[in-house]
């Protein structure tokens, strides 16, 4: 099994990536949307890096949950 520092790299190698890969993907995206959050809104942000951040943030949230409740008997 990897050690935890092992998969930290891999995981934070992985979403950088897809991260890259987003912000190059949505460079001429024309539709574009706020999000409301409950003390304000963004500023209009193409539905593709909305969409793709929600994605990413998820990965990294699915990665780390298991590794911090996780203890070695």
């Amino acid at each position: 099994m990897p050690s935890p520092l092992k998969k930290l790299f891999f995981m934070v190698l992985y979403n950088s990536s897809l991260f890259l890969i987003l912000i190059f993907g949505i460079q001429n995206s024309i539709k574009k949307s706020r999000v409301n959050f409950v003390i304000g809104e963004t500023i209009n942000l193409p539905t593709g890096f909305i969409v793709g951040t929600s994605f990413i943030a998820g990965s990294i949230i699915g990665a780390a949950l298991p590794s911090i409740g996780h203890k070695k008997r």
